[in-house]
């Protein structure tokens, strides 16, 4: 659900923590504040972080592999530990960190009965305890390559968020939890991660720069609604132009989520409105699309990147490497992405116009 891919420790460098519920985790404890918590933390060095205008803020500590969230008056109300980088946490003899997320949600759920206490689900599909302060996510596994370079894994681990007891009963409908993380406009998961079988996904065509199945660049908001047989966006995420300094200016629409479609439109201003820039068809649920008897959605990430890397040495043809990863084809803007599904991950891809520069 959340998580940035970060350099791996071994598991004998990476420290040992306890969760000690809505008190705090390993040295760290709620109502910390700033310069305490970096105390205890020993003095490491502070590497990214994003203030509220109530004076909320988080604070990311990349040598440790947590980011900690401050509450008005810069005291800690929450520690977001990171999947491969992060301490390496436990909770009554379960070790929460970089785990298969359905293990480590039976043995939550076998302790929360033991204790007495309700183990709900989080909006990213996973386990959330209030009692405890406890939610849980799931990231992408990477690993190093022989050659030494980090490589995309079709596994995922869990990671997890600790919260002061103010966060505990919903931590990411939390206006502090949201500065860091804002997951309100994503897809609630209720815990199922269904796959749609190859046979039963409608075949695309791709056309490098030009579009995806009936999707054009260039396409008006209303022409890609038609063209996907009126169906109406599930969420729209926009922006102001002016957003930093106040909702100033016109709502701009950056992107439609077609759920039936399953698919995304992103857009762009052109010509004085949206204009379709790029689409990610989805891992789990969209469109089957080939391209040069390379099966692009729903498939096992690692062999597609194999066979993209085996395709490039053997025809000569260009890779190129997104910001978060991903592989693509040279001169053809398309980025093969991977989306979870439940204890791995799947395929799916984002085709762009030629202007288009991806961000992840």
């Amino acid at each position: 659900m959340w998580g940035e891919k970060q350099e791996d420790r071994k598991p004998e460098d990476r420290r040992q923590w306890l969760l000690d519920p809505l008190v705090g985790v390993g040295p760290l404890r709620f109502g910390m504040d700033r310069d305490e918590a970096w105390a205890a933390l020993g003095g490491v060095s502070r590497s990214g972080s994003r203030v509220a205008r109530d004076g909320a803020f988080w604070e990311s500590y990349d040598d440790v592999g947590l980011t900690a969230l401050y509450a008005p008056g810069m005291l800690l109300a929450g520690v977001a530990v990171h999947a491969e980088a992060g301490p390496r946490v436990s909770l009554a003899g379960v070790q929460l960190m970089d785990r298969v997320p359905s293990e480590v949600s039976a043995d939550l759920h076998r302790l929360a009965r033991g204790q007495g206490v309700r183990a709900g689900v989080n909006r990213g599909g996973d386990p959330e305890i209030a009692a405890w302060g406890l939610s849980m996510g799931a990231v992408q596994a990477w690993e190093t390559s022989a050659e030494g370079y980090p490589i995309r894994t079709d596994r995922v681990i869990t990671q997890a968020l600790a919260v002061a007891p103010e966060l505990a009963d919903d931590p990411y409908a939390t206006d502090l939890v949201t500065l860091w993380r804002d997951i309100r406009e994503e897809p609630v998961n209720a815990g199922g991660w269904p796959v749609t079988a190859d046979q039963d996904r409608v075949r695309w065509e791709w056309t490098p720069l030009e579009g995806v199945g009936p999707l054009r660049f260039g396409m008006t908001v209303d022409e890609v609604i038609a063209a996907l047989a009126g169906e109406e966006p599930a969420v729209r995420l926009g922006s102001f132009p002016h957003y930093a300094f106040g909702r100033y200016g016109q709502w701009v629409l950056a992107e439609d989520r077609f759920d039936g479609s399953g698919l995304t439109a992103h857009y762009r201003l052109r010509d004085g409105g949206p204009r379709l820039a790029a689409v990610t068809v989805h891992g789990r649920t969209g469109p089957q699309v080939v391209h040069d008897g390379m099966k692009l959605i729903g498939q096992k990430v690692t062999a597609l990147d194999a066979a993209l890397i085996e395709r490039a040495e053997r025809d000569a043809i260009r890779l190129v490497i997104g910001c978060s990863g991903d592989l693509g084809i040279g001169g053809c803007n398309m980025y093969v992405r991977s989306a979870r599904a439940g204890d791995g991950m799947v395929s799916e891809a984002r085709f762009c116009d030629a202007d288009w520069e991806d961000h992840g």
